[in-house]
């Protein structure tokens, strides 16, 4: 048996233990040797074992035959291509493009996905031409008969009978017990502090179990050049982080870091972005996190960031709001209409955008699974839930992944835990709701962990630029590159809506509320640097 492996299990001493019990024998206590000798003894049924983030693949050489999966919540990426008869797989698009005879090319479909459901992708979409990526929770094997694939898990909805003093005490055990777990390491490890309720819970867990060992906490945050100077509240973010954060710092005595960028490098880092991804990402959302990643890997290997558990507790505005979330569609997309508007004529004739979203939406809501008696507000929760899961999700891991590997820093995500996101499909809204505040629940779980003034503190997006220099860079950037008659971002976009673009007195939101115009402009530029950095055909 030959195994490639990335990834991390959480539950490598119960598998080793168990695997000992059958007379298998280690020469280390690594993962990946507990992984190889669980499928070894188990077959492609070991992922159902696993707790963990993953993406391995198996040859054997006695039968020939390849066998290959991703963990449940897709953290670890896999991408593959069949090329003269050979399944070709890496964890980057770019590996599969180096391969002699691979090329870069893309179709309308690839088009559409970018400029209408972009920076998301449909699951199991490569977007390059002949590239796929194995969704989340996928195995399969390759063998001379060809190339099988099948889902090994998804969210089910069951009866939930444990009373609400039990859910909580069962959420508040399932949290510590994911981060307590991921905490374990031979290398130095830290954690993302934002100020924010996640990722203050998080550190708070991490800091006591330091503790215990004699050692301090290493936290990381990020903060732009002149932020609070230039900071507006609003709706979505009606105040700053660093007043919470130096409270955090303080309670917790951890050793912090604060990462100051500016808007110039974070402009110019929107191209790194796009080499670490493969593909146009979420613009300087994706290039802060790009360049946090690199400083913080100066000081630690492994960090713990507070990504998922919006879509498992219900923290976004859409899942708060009764009209957004009433309303057909994507909910942090609601701009089919206005993203049409830049695609050239070319490409909207004898075609409809809204019916091309709408077919992806449906399909995710047709494979939600319901319990016969739920009453609509449930129904639809489970459905926001795998809205959110499927397609939201798996932007911000892309992006949490792409970003921290370049620099190679591990980011490990606890609540991404599986056990906790079978737990809350099936617990009740008004459970989630509780007290009738954003993510109630994980607030009332954790209330011990926290200062009462970060532990009710209304959510706050991931923290980006309010500084007006970075809207000038970019906007000057799009503006030279219309001057362009070469540019090819141009052969799929209509300039005079990038003109349009350029003079926009509304902001309108590109996706979620952490794109507006300034990473609009961002994205244009991206897709543009995207196709020329990897020399793409459209065919």
């Amino acid at each position: 048996y030959t195994l490639v492996y990335n990834g991390e299990l959480y539950n490598t001493a119960e598998l080793q233990q168990e695997l000992e019990q059958k007379g298998h024998t280690f020469s280390g206590h690594s993962d990946t040797e507990v992984l190889l000798k669980s499928y070894m003894e188990w077959g492609a049924r070991c992922v159902e074992r696993f707790n963990g983030i993953f993406a391995f693949a198996v040859y054997e050489e006695h039968t020939r035959r390849l066998f290959f999966a991703r963990d449940r919540m897709g953290v670890k990426p896999f991408f593959y291509m069949m090329l003269n008869g050979a399944f070709v797989f890496a964890s980057e698009i770019k590996g599969l493009l180096a391969v002699p005879g691979a090329r870069a090319q893309i179709d309308r479909n690839a088009v559409y996905e970018i400029m209408l459901t972009g920076p998301g992708r449909t699951p199991g979409y490569g977007v390059f031409k002949g590239i796929e990526e194995l969704p989340a929770a996928y195995r399969g094997y390759f063998d001379e008969r060809g190339l099988h694939t099948e889902r090994y898990w998804r969210l089910q909805a069951r009866p939930h009978t444990d009373s609400l003093e039990e859910t909580i005490r069962r959420v508040r055990f399932l949290v510590t017990d994911a981060i307590r777990r991921q905490l374990i390491s031979d290398v130095p490890v830290g954690t993302f502090l934002s100020g924010g309720l996640d990722s203050s819970i998080i550190s708070a867990v991490a800091a006591a179990e330091m503790q215990k060992k004699g050692r301090r906490l290493q936290t990381f945050s990020v903060d732009y050049k002149d932020n609070a100077q230039y900071f507006k509240s609003s709706k979505f973010q009606p105040n700053s982080d660093s007043d919470y954060i130096g409270l955090l710092r303080d309670a917790l005595q951890c050793e912090h870091h604060l990462i100051i960028l500016d808007p110039a490098d974070l402009a110019d880092a929107l191209y790194e972005a796009v080499d670490a991804r493969d593909l146009p990402g979420m613009a300087d959302v994706d290039s802060s996190l790009l360049l946090f990643c690199k400083e913080v890997k100066k000081q630690v290997t492994v960090a713990l960031s507070g990504e998922c558990a919006d879509e498992l507790f219900g923290g976004y505005p859409w899942f708060r709001d009764p009209a957004v979330r009433a309303a057909e569609g994507f909910p942090w997309a609601q701009s089919t209409r206005y993203r049409a508007r830049f695609l050239k004529d070319a490409y909207r004739e004898h075609f409809d955008p809204g019916a091309y979203v709408m077919r992806r939406y449906r399909a995710t809501l047709a494979d939600t699974d319901t319990l016969p008696g739920d009453p609509p507000l449930e129904k639809r929760m489970r459905e926001m839930m795998r809205l959110n899961t499927d397609w939201f999700m798996q932007t911000l891991l892309d992006r949490k992944d792409r970003m921290s590997m370049y620099s190679a820093l591990e980011v490990r995500v606890p609540f991404c835990d599986y056990r906790l996101a079978e737990y809350l499909y099936s617990v009740p809204w008004d459970y989630k709701d509780y007290r009738h505040y954003e993510k109630g629940l994980l607030r009332e779980a954790m209330k011990d962990w926290l200062p009462e003034e970060i532990l009710w503190r209304k959510k706050s997006p991931y923290p980006k630029t309010h500084h007006p220099a970075y809207l000038r860079i970019v906007s000057e950037r799009l503006r030279e590159l219309l001057r362009s008659p070469n540019a090819p971002l141009l052969d799929l976009v209509d300039k005079s809506a990038l003109e349009q673009l350029l003079d926009a007195q509304n902001p309108q939101p590109w996706y979620g509320q952490l794109m507006t115009t300034p990473q609009t402009i961002a994205y244009m530029l991206q897709i543009n640097y995207w196709l020329e950095k990897y020399q793409i055909t459209l065919i």
